[in-house]
């Protein structure tokens, strides 16, 4: 074939091929459809919201602090003396009821104490008795002395008349005067020993006075011979040993009252401040007030819980708040007192509130007035979110009074009625819209914790 055909026969081919892929093209042209124009109608979020309220608020002051004995006897040897009884269960943990004679010392020596001031006691009553004999005696003597001095006078005066006149001699008259000055003096010498009786009388009862002193302190001291317990108790430490001599000032052992436990809680300034602001009366402080009568310390609630171990507590009451604040954590030392924690006690599950034992202190007091109340997960950074007229997101600063718990207590910003959003959204944008729906079990779980009924 020629050369000229064959360049004809592929140029008529790719012609064919053109020609077939434009036909193609035009058939895909005239039978396109064209893309449908929809609306995007704009999407409300979900959220949950509820309609914030004054709540009637227990306020909570929560803290922590070591149990302690509210009541410790630190047994001190007032005597010396060897150890002659020691209770065969004196050893530490012991629980001995009220008056279980725990030590006893040797008690001879204030005995003997005790019948030597007896018997001086004795000598002196039997003196004073003799000294009123013979100062009843004495007065008996001077009334004879006097009656006997009277006549000698008179025969004085007589014989002095007699001279005058030269019926008596001199020496007769010497000798009356001589007799009436005897006279004189005995009745003299009687006057003066009434008189010193008196001062006698005095030294006497003095020394008797001292010798009921000495036995009084002999008593004492026989006393302080025997240690029997002043309550129920529980023995801590013991130092003491039967046979040991036991020196005067030396500590035998301790023990602690079972009665009542103490704990001083440590808690915050500002939570303290708010609960006895609740419980602190209306009118202001005089001088020289005690605070404890001022505060109804019966309106706080008081609860204390073992670290630790859960489900294991007590119930107590304020007793006192302690002066000063702790150096160290600049905490109020809110002093809670348990009585009787040993009354209900069944180791190992319910222990008895004991020394050294770690406790959560938790104190509670109603509001003085109702408090509006959302939570505190709502706010965000200052701000609430709320759900407004037109189902649009708003958003609103408000000023956080305090928190409590997982509560929020709004001061300012915020009106009761109005819908806080509770959902954490992803994006908070002012006027989005919104498909809210009321959680009603979260307000009723808001009511329940701000009545502290709930954790």
């Amino acid at each position: 074939m020629r050369p000229w055909v064959r360049r004809l026969g592929r140029g008529l081919t790719v012609l064919a091929g053109i020609a077939l892929g434009v036909a193609l093209l035009m058939v895909f042209v005239a039978n396109r459809q064209t893309p449908e124009r929809q609306e995007a109608d704009a999407s409300a979020t979900p959220v949950h919201f509820i309609e914030a309220r004054n709540l009637d608020v227990r306020l909570e002051a929560r803290g922590h602090g070591v149990a302690r004995p509210a009541e410790t006897w630190q047994a001190v040897a007032n005597v010396a003396g060897r150890v002659v009884e020691r209770h065969p269960a004196l050893e530490s943990g012991t629980l001995l009821p009220e008056g279980t004679l725990l030590v006893a010392l040797d008690p001879s020596r204030y005995e003997l104490a005790i019948a030597e001031a007896e018997a001086e006691l004795a000598s002196l009553a039997g003196e004073l008795a003799q000294l009123e004999a013979e100062e009843a005696n004495t007065g008996r003597l001077l009334a004879l002395e006097k009656d006997a001095l009277a006549l000698a006078e008179q025969e004085l005066s007589r014989i002095e008349r007699l001279v005058a006149s030269g019926s008596v001699s001199a020496s007769r008259h010497d000798e009356q005067r001589r007799s009436t000055l005897s006279q004189r003096q005995a009745v003299a010498t009687l006057e003066n020993s009434l008189a010193l009786m008196p001062a006698r009388r005095e030294v006497l009862e003095a020394q008797r006075e001292r010798a009921a002193v000495r036995l009084a302190q002999a008593r004492e001291d026989l006393a302080d011979t025997r240690f029997e317990a002043p309550y129920d108790l529980r023995l801590g430490e013991v130092a003491v040993e039967r046979h040991q001599f036991v020196a005067s000032g030396q500590q035998l052992f301790q023990a602690d009252s079972l009665a009542a436990a103490e704990v001083e809680a440590h808690i915050p300034i500002a939570m303290m401040r708010r609960l006895l602001g609740a419980i602190l009366p209306d009118e202001p402080f005089g001088q020289g007030l005690d605070l404890s009568e001022r505060l109804d310390f019966s309106a706080v609630d008081a609860e204390l819980a073992l670290v630790g171990a859960e489900g294991v507590g007590w119930s107590g009451e304020l007793v006192r708040v302690a002066s000063g604040l702790d150096p160290a954590t600049r905490t109020v030392r809110a002093v809670v007192e348990v009585d009787h924690p040993y009354r209900d006690a069944r180791p190992p599950d319910r222990p008895p509130l004991q020394r050294d034992m770690y406790v959560r202190t938790r104190l509670t007091a109603a509001s003085p007035s109702p408090l509006l109340v959302i939570p505190a997960s709502a706010v965000h950074q200052g701000e609430v979110w709320l759900v407004d007229d037109e189902q649009h997101l708003a958003r609103r600063e408000v000023a956080v009074a305090f928190t409590q718990g997982n509560l929020a207590v709004i001061g300012t910003g915020l009106a009761p009625g109005v819908r806080v959003v509770v959902d954490d959204l992803p994006a908070a944008i002012a006027g989005m819209a919104l498909a809210p729906r009321r959680d009603e079990a979260l307000e009723a779980r808001i009511a329940g914790q701000a009545r502290g009924e709930q954790p």
